[in-house]
């Protein structure tokens, strides 16, 4: 028994419904379309969210609120969580920090907040940081350098 010997069991194979082909082929006439009407046109069909000419529910439902297109979301890094990965006198940025996987994503900004406590000196060069987290890190020994 080799390869070429294999074949697909019956029924497992279909052929392509060749559409537009005359009545031999099966699906003529209408070409499996039905009779008239929109759908049986070229190019007729609707766009997406289409209703008939009944008001769409898009335009039905009231509207709420405000999106902000240039909203800057930022994931955040406790203090308590710096502890636990770094080491003292740590170079903190936001390489490092990526690198470590307490953040997985590259997008994202990065903001440091003051959960939990830092015991030992670190320097960290972010651009976000709480005014909470500075005094904590300054308390411990720290250097914090703002990156523009």
């Amino acid at each position: 028994m080799d390869l070429s010997s294999l074949k697909a069991p019956a029924g497992a194979t279909k052929k392509r419904k060749r559409v537009g082909r005359g009545d031999a082929s099966g699906h003529g006439g209408t070409s499996g379309k039905g009779h008239k009407g929109q759908k049986a046109r070229s190019g007729g069909n609707t766009r997406d969210g289409f209703e008939g000419g009944q008001m769409p529910m898009s335009r039905r439902l009231p509207k709420r609120g405000f999106r902000n297109p240039f909203r800057e979301s930022y994931v955040a890094v406790n203090l308590m969580d710096l502890c636990r990965v770094f080491e003292k006198g740590a170079v903190i940025d936001e390489a490092a920090i990526l690198a470590s996987g307490l953040v997985k994503k590259k997008g994202a900004g990065i903001k440091i907040l003051a959960k939990g406590n830092i015991d030992f000196p670190v320097t960290v060069k972010m651009t976000r940081i709480s005014a909470a987290a500075k005094a904590k890190i300054s308390a411990a020994g720290g250097m914090i350098e703002e990156v523009i």
